[in-house]
Formats: C-alpha cells, sequence, structure tokens
C-alpha cells in the first residue's frame, strides 16, 4: 500500500513529456534564430509560441502548487502537477484562446485552467495567493526575458532581422525575446486587473462579501472576452503599451524590438 501510494504520488509530480516537448521547441527554435538557420519569421513564430505555452503551463502549475500548499490536495490526482496542458480544466479557455489572443491582436492573457476545490482552504489569506501565483510566473517571466534584451547577449550584428527588403541593426532572436517579454508584461498587468474572471478578482474576492460574491458571479465567464475587446478595440490598448514602454524602459530595454519582433512574429502578412 505504501508502495503504490508512493508511485501515485510520483507520477502525480512527474513532467509531461507535452510539456517537455513544448520547452524543447522553445530552446531549438532559439539556437535556430541565434544560428540563423532556417526561415527567421517562422523561427520566431515558433519561438514566441513555445515559449508563451511554456509559462502558461508554469502559470497554471503555479496556482495548483499554491493550492495544494494551502490544503487542496486533490490538484495532484487531477495532474496539475505535471506541466501537462492537456490535464488542465479547460483547454480552449487555458490554451487555444490566449494563443489566438496573441495571433488576432499581440496581447498576453492567460485564460483560466485548474479547478481549485475551495472549500479545502481555509483563510482568506491562502485564497488570495493561490490567486496570485499564477500572475507572479508572469513577472518573473518577463523579468528574466527583459533582462536577456536589456544585455544584448544575443544581438550579433552580422545577422540582422529582415523584413521584405529591409535589413535591421538587431538580430532575431532579440526581437523575438522582446516579443515575448512584451507578451508576459501585459499578461501580468492584465490578469492582475480586479475583473470577474481573472487572478485579480481571485485575489480581491476572499475579502468580499458573500452578497457581493454572489451579485459578480454570472459575469466572470464573460470578464477575460470583454477585456480582451476593450485592448483590442480601444483606447485601453494604446495605454497599455505605453505603459509596457515604460517598463521596457526601466529595463534599458530597447522598446522598438517589440514592434520588430511583432513584425516578424505574423510571417503571414
Amino acid at each position: 500500500m505504501t508502495y503504490a501510494s508512493t508511485g501515485q504520488r510520483s507520477a502525480e509530480h512527474r513532467v509531461s513529456p507535452i510539456f517537455l516537448a513544448l520547452a524543447a521547441a522553445l530552446i531549438a527554435s532559439g539556437w535556430a534564430l541565434a544560428a540563423a538557420w532556417g526561415n527567421m519569421r517562422i523561427g520566431v513564430f515558433l519561438f514566441v509560441v513555445s515559449g508563451w505555452m511554456v509559462s502558461l503551463c508554469l502559470h497554471e502549475y503555479a496556482h495548483a502548487r499554491t493550492a495544494l500548499a494551502g490544503g487542496d490536495i486533490t490538484v495532484g490526482a487531477k495532474g496539475y502537477l505535471t506541466l501537462n496542458p492537456l490535464k488542465y480544466g479547460h483547454v480552449v479557455l487555458s490554451f487555444v484562446l490566449p494563443v489566438v489572443f496573441v495571433i488576432m491582436g499581440g496581447i498576453g492573457l492567460p485564460g483560466g485552467a485548474v479547478y481549485i476545490e475551495r472549500d479545502r482552504i481555509s483563510g482568506r489569506l491562502k485564497h488570495s495567493l493561490i490567486s496570485a501565483a499564477g500572475p507572479l510566473v508572469n513577472v518573473a517571466f518577463g523579468v528574466v526575458t527583459l533582462v536577456l534584451v536589456s544585455q544584448g547577449w544575443f544581438n550579433d550584428p552580422d545577422v540582422p532581422a529582415v523584413i521584405g527588403d529591409q535589413a535591421y541593426g538587431v538580430s532575431p532572436l532579440p526581437a523575438a525575446l522582446a516579443f515575448l517579454a512584451y507578451l508576459q508584461v501585459t499578461a501580468a498587468i492584465l490578469n492582475l486587473l480586479p475583473v470577474p474572471g481573472l487572478d485579480g478578482y481571485g485575489i480581491l474576492e476572499p475579502w468580499l462579501s458573500y452578497k457581493a460574491r454572489r451579485a459578480v458571479a454570472p459575469y466572470a465567464p464573460y470578464g477575460m472576452l470583454l477585456l480582451f475587446a476593450l485592448v483590442w478595440q480601444s483606447q485601453v490598448g494604446q495605454w497599455l503599451f505605453d505603459l509596457t514602454v515604460r517598463i521596457f524602459d526601466l529595463f534599458g530595454a530597447d522598446p522598438r524590438y517589440i514592434s520588430l519582433g511583432h513584425d516578424l512574429f505574423t510571417f503571414w502578412k
């Protein structure tokens, strides 16, 4: 019995081959961009999409891991600790829509995925920390990518990014890193807003009255879509971009790389 239980716990924590494949795609496409091997624009697309999906897996893992520490022992049996995106509660919300948002509007916005059995967790602070854990992953991912861009370690002037007939004075890997950093920063900013259905509201929700939570609950499924529409089709999108540029400036990363990375990413244009 003890052996079986130990084996089960080991399986619950074993990293999924799907996540390993995504990580391998990220590393391989990054290496190809650095070595100027293959189609540059396809390489940027693969690098950004795989990097974005890796961050989504880590985002949801952070929610689940914090929930486990808070008292929800069911997250392991649900497969949430394996980093397997197919184990999450809603693949469309968790991965399909966030990738579609990136392709359509260049907006980083994670979806909801892991179902936490909140009744197993006591204390409002624990509930808030569970919701905060995901966006903090995006913050950390954004800091790492911004540092990589600002240091210029991967910028080889002999391998310039090319769009059409125009060559730019930066190689494609820093541009791809900058666009990925942009997605992480926007994801952190947007997801921390107190909008129903997003983690920012999840941080606030435990401190609201029961009546207020019941009143907001019917609108939670639409919060993410409404926010995407506002960012994509209104002045909110420009405000978000301006704030992200300021964060790039704080790290000494050239914000012009964002546009170049996005242009390379949209290879179909």
